[in-house]
């Protein structure tokens, strides 16, 4: 287990998102038939849907999934840091991530300038979670500034039992001169 943390560390999720901790879950994250490796490189178009996740675990056991950028909008200057691209509560255990209940609707990467890297962070619920379905201030606004440390003190979620995190940047586009 020290390799995922070790790749953590290297890309600075510990510390810049998430405090040093000690995997307690497997975590399994593919777009399409593309599994994310800490450090990966995901195009944004091959990410354009939200991931399958898949936890294995005790059937009993909820989660939590956040997914965020810490390098918005552009990694020298993140003062959009932490982005926040996804948030799934009420998870159960297995392949169902789709059954969990949606706090934030997943936006997809858009990276305009530099490489990003994309975090999710996986916190193993006490009991189910009742945050807001919609922020009072809008989905725009909600989305910057996000703290996960935050979040998971505020709901007393512990430490992550998991985390994977990929890097994308802007697709080049076909640029074909017609004369």
């Amino acid at each position: 287990m020290a390799a995922p943390i070790d790749s953590l560390v290297v890309g600075r999720v510990i510390g810049d998102v998430i405090d040093l901790f000690v995997p307690r879950a497997t975590l399994s994250v593919q777009f399409g038939t593309k599994e994310v490796t800490n450090g990966c490189e995901i195009k944004p178009s091959i990410a354009a849907e939200p991931p399958t996740i898949h936890i294995p675990s005790l059937i009993s056991d909820l989660f939590t999934v956040v997914m965020i950028d810490p390098d918005a909008p552009s990694p020298s200057e993140p003062t959009m840091r932490e982005l926040l691209h996804w948030l799934v509560v009420n998870i159960p255990a297995g392949n169902d991530a789709w059954r969990g209940v949606e706090v934030m609707p997943y936006l997809a990467p858009q990276p305009a300038i530099g490489i990003h890297r994309y975090v999710m962070v996986v916190y193993k619920q006490r009991s189910p979670l009742y945050p807001p379905r919609q922020p009072p201030y809008g989905v725009d606004e909600a989305r910057v500034g996000f703290n996960t440390r935050a979040f998971a003190r505020h709901h007393g979620l512990g430490e992550p039992v998991a985390a994977v995190y990929f890097n994308s940047q802007k697709e080049r586009t076909n640029r074909r001169r017609n004369y």
